[in-house]
């Protein structure tokens, strides 16, 4: 997988993006072409592509991978799949990888705040705000040195500021490589945009799991997972003196 993704990854930032960034200036010729790899790499048809004008969310793929036998997949988790809501969408509906498990999550989550907390007693507990007309997230922020927060969420300049007040500050980066929610290269290219002076650029490692969103939704991903976790705390901890 490794020489694959980074074949895709260079094809993403050079030949992609160019095509993208030209827009209707695009030639005829050259748009067929990078639908012709859009769809090598992604399973999508070729038709489809061009008449997405190249241009394809997630959830579009979502619904559209499995689209012949009326299956959507995953977002959270591209392994799962399950029935399509609506064959005729646009984009999915529901994600399979949710509804296969997050059961679980909601239930050792109440009876861990109910039995061991004490806490929520008649109280309903909601594992999804979205759609809920009664709650709304704040989603604005001030980043370090701004005047104004944003509407868009970002902590990209919160980290780097972190980075350049202790210079010995660690950063490990674990992701899984069938993650739509938080997709690979997006945590990559977003470190390699982090405001920072070019020595601390080392102190930044990754770690990715054939697992999705949730790594340690795969076994042998969660056990490397915890180790690869606790050798870079015992990596980076204090003790003898320093200050990681």
């Amino acid at each position: 997988m490794a020489p694959l993704l980074k074949e895709v990854a260079a094809f993403a930032t050079t030949d992609y993006e160019q095509a993208l960034s030209a827009g209707a200036l695009l030639d005829a010729n050259r748009k067929q072409a990078i639908a012709t790899k859009l769809h090598d790499y992604t399973g999508l048809p070729v038709d489809y592509l061009m008449k997405a004008n190249l241009r394809v969310t997630g959830g579009m793929f979502e619904q559209q991978l499995q689209s012949s036998t009326d299956i959507t997949t995953g977002r959270l988790d591209t392994r799962f799949s399950g029935p399509s809501m609506d064959p005729l969408a646009k984009t999915r509906a529901y994600d399979p990888q949710s509804a296969a498990i997050s059961s679980a999550y909601v239930s050792a989550f109440n009876d861990y705040v109910r039995r061991d907390l004490k806490f929520g007693d008649g109280m309903k507990f909601r594992p999804s705000v979205y759609g809920a007309e009664d709650f709304h997230w704040d989603r604005e922020h001030k980043a370090p040195g701004a005047r104004f927060s944003r509407g868009a969420l970002n902590v990209m300049p919160d980290l780097a500021a972190a980075m350049k007040y202790n210079p010995d500050l660690k950063v490990r980066l674990f992701g899984g490589f069938y993650d739509l929610a938080t997709p690979y290269y997006t945590a990559i290219y977003e470190m390699q945009h982090l405001p920072i002076p070019d020595p601390l650029r080392q102190n930044i490692s990754y770690a990715f799991f054939p697992s999705g969103h949730m790594v340690y939704a795969h076994i042998p991903s969660l056990k490397k997972l915890h180790d690869d976790a606790a050798a870079f705390i015992d990596a980076t901890s204090n003790q003898n003196g320093n200050s990681k």
